[in-house]
């Protein structure tokens, strides 16, 4: 394990967003959701590419609150130009699971 600074980490913005709307990335090599969160008035609407199929319908996403990375540089990952990185944990069969807030905190709240 690499060791970080505290200066480090605070430069990473973790930040919540809701799920507003979700759809299967149908050109993707595996399988993938395309996912459009609001983060609040601050930050606005980003999408995101997740490989998260196994646990979660998109209906199931919708309304969703997330935890995500907002400050990475747009990547393009097929036709979607990813805002932001959703962030999860992988369980014991590999399939990743969402990292969520644990009660009700304001859209575009940062991870302390």
């Amino acid at each position: 394990m690499e060791t970080i600074s505290w200066g480090d980490f605070e430069r990473v913005e973790l930040r919540v967003g809701q799920v507003i709307n979700a759809e299967p990335l149908t050109k993707a090599r595996k399988p993938a959701y395309v996912l459009e969160i609001d983060f609040g008035p601050e930050l606005g609407v980003r999408k995101s590419s997740a490989q998260i199929t196994e646990q979660y319908t998109t209906q199931a996403l919708i309304g969703r609150r997330v935890v995500a990375v907002i400050n990475f540089p747009e990547k393009q990952i097929g036709p979607v130009k990813s805002q932001c990185l959703v962030t999860g944990f992988h369980n014991a069969a590999g399939e990743v699971v969402l990292c969520v807030p644990d009660g009700e905190v304001p859209l575009g709240a940062k991870l302390m």
